[in-house]
């Protein structure tokens, strides 16, 4: 799969994606040395299921336009959880209690708190 913008840029574009189609609490996990899936592991939440699968599709169609054609979205329609493998970087998009349930931050050794700061836009 031909990457048109480096592992950093991809994750940097789908935060501020993410970000501009109010998903809560971005939380970023550099896999780079760490696992041969991806480089960045980016956990969100949505505040429905109809947030979760919207966030997800709209997401594919984004990186479509912008030359990531190989995404892969697994979860839907249920929506409690979707995934969205945009290559080098993995998307996990939850409802908030499904969030919780599966902490996979504290899977990836991550302390979050309650109020977990947002990703910056490039």
């Amino acid at each position: 799969m031909t990457q048109l913008l480096s592992p950093q840029a991809l994750k940097e574009f789908i935060e501020h994606f993410l970000d501009s189609k109010k998903a809560e609490n971005i939380v970023t996990v550099d896999l780079q040395g760490k696992s041969s899936i991806a480089d960045y592991l980016i956990i969100v939440s949505g505040t429905s299921q109809r947030h979760v699968s919207s966030m997800a599709e709209l997401l594919r169609e984004e990186l479509k336009k912008n030359g990531i054609k190989n995404t892969h979205i697994e979860g839907l329609p249920e929506a409690d959880w979707a995934l969205v493998d945009a290559g080098d970087v993995i998307v996990h998009i939850f409802r908030p209690e499904i969030r919780a349930f599966y902490n996979l931050e504290k899977m990836w050794g991550l302390e979050i708190s309650e109020h977990t700061q947002k990703a910056a836009p490039f």
